[in-house]
């Protein structure tokens, strides 16, 4: 197989540090103007500081090794070359300002092309209209996508399973039903949710999740059909969602839907009934990214609470609206829930709620805990991984959002975080995943999701 040349951007090495290493046994190129913009960025308290700070440490590593730019071995996985420009300069057309970075960038791409005709030159980068440009100076562009997966080919967690009118009464009977005989059970993964069809009357059916150590497919919990803390399921995706939730064998789960749909609402409902009602959890700890158009919640004004207002509104509003206006005692355990103006402020003084954003979650190691991540889809891998791997013994994670409502910059709908959990985690016993789609907020809201 000829040997290719990589060129890679800036983006792609801030989306993934650790890209120079996934190119296989060819030639990566890090252009100069690259290492000069990864410079601005390593002062940052952002993910994109830390990557900045581990990509500068991973070369100054190589620089040790040899000459990077005659070529650094990266271990038998290609070889590691810093560019720089030559006495030629510019090699694009004048119409391409030479300042800029993105165009000192495809200008040394440019210069390896001609360097050899027969070389195959890759310019990878995240940037849409630099592909573009690449496109017109007949340069091949790509995405740098490791392993992603299309939005429209997601796993959606539910199927369609046909049977006959007498398998599903015996379902009803006996809790439970063997694959033997049944269509379309080939590839059934691990908690994947069934609708079992008669097919001789499609309006009789049955709801059922595929439990992978029986073999079987087994009933939904009692509390995902009849609702907890007054959230009652409206669908099946609900139905499902609400299962998933409050189900201790399911440690991790992932919720995907447009707005309106339910994800936080649900998740929220569940989160307080396996802590407060349960007991099964000693917190309900519930955090989002807190991504403004790139500042972080030290440019507001006020104290913690009054800066994370504004980001935490949303969690919030889905509280207030569980725990509604009165009080009213737990039915488990007789515990009393609170009531009246903030009543998600009583469960904060009790050390049973918390709500913070991800920026403290580095380092943190978080146990016996129900976690609640919203807007995961603004992750990305490398983010969503320093949070999964903050997870101690017996604590739950929930993964909320919606791949096609992205704030971050640097990644989209098919190589954000929550996607790739979805995709990784799918055949894993203790996860579990549901794409919800009919939205339940309003018929105005499921009219704008749909139509804008």
């Amino acid at each position: 197989m000829k040997r290719k040349t990589f060129i890679l951007d800036t983006n792609v090495l801030l989306f993934d540090p650790l890209a120079m290493l996934k190119f296989g046994a060819n030639d990566i190129v890090i252009p100069i103007t690259v290492i000069e913009e990864i410079d601005k960025f390593k002062k940052d308290l952002t993910e994109n500081g830390r990557n900045a700070r581990q990509i500068s440490r991973f070369i100054d590593e190589m620089r040790a090794k040899g000459n990077l730019l005659e070529g650094v071995s990266l271990d038998g996985k290609g070889i590691l070359y810093v560019d720089i420009p030559d006495e030629k300069g510019n090699l694009l057309p004048a119409v391409f300002d030479s300042n800029k970075a993105d165009n000192a960038i495809l200008s040394t791409a440019m210069k390896h092309k001609k360097i050899d005709s027969r070389k195959v030159v890759i310019f990878v980068t995240k940037d849409t209209n630099l592909r573009i440009k690449a496109d017109i100076l007949g340069l091949k562009a790509v995405d740098y996508e490791p392993g992603d997966q299309k939005i429209d080919e997601l796993y959606s967690g539910i199927r369609y399973i046909e049977c006959a009118k007498k398998d599903i009464d015996n379902f009803y009977k006996e809790k439970k039903m063997a694959l033997t005989g049944l269509k379309n059970t080939a590839g059934l993964l691990p908690n994947e949710y069934v609708i079992l069809r008669d097919l001789s009357d499609r309006s009789h059916t049955a709801l059922g999740r595929y439990d992978l150590n029986g073999g079987t497919i087994v009933p939904l919990l009692k509390g995902a059909l009849e609702g907890v803390w007054g959230i009652t399921p409206k669908n099946v995706e609900q139905i499902f969602a609400l299962d998933m939730l409050l189900n201790d064998d399911i440690r991790l789960v992932s919720i995907i839907g447009k707005a309106g749909t339910g994800k936080t609402l649900l998740a929220l409902a569940a989160g307080l009934s396996m802590t407060i009602d349960d007991g099964s959890y000693t917190r309900l700890l519930v955090s989002r990214p807190v991504f403004p158009l790139g500042k972080d919640i030290g440019y507001l004004p006020g104290d913690i609470e009054e800066k994370l207002n504004p980001w935490m509104a949303p969690i919030f509003d889905n509280l207030e609206y569980i725990l509604g206006s009165g009080e009213s005692s737990s039915s488990a355990t007789g515990k009393k829930r609170p009531g009246g103006a903030r009543k998600w402020q009583e469960l904060i003084n009790q050390g049973m709620l918390n709500i913070e954003p991800l920026t403290y979650i580095r380092g943190r190691s978080i146990a016996n805990q129900y976690l609640i991540v919203d807007e995961a889809q603004n992750l990305t891998p490398h983010e969503i991984k320093t949070i999964l791997t903050r997870a101690g013994n017996y604590t739950k994670i929930v993964l909320t959002g919606d791949c096609f409502q992205i704030d971050n910059p640097y990644i989209d709908s098919s190589s954000n975080g929550l996607s790739y959990v979805v995709e990784r985690f799918k055949d894993q016993k203790i996860a579990g995943h549901v794409t919800l789609v009919k939205g339940e907020r309003s018929e105005l809201a499921e009219l704008s999701a749909n139509l804008l």
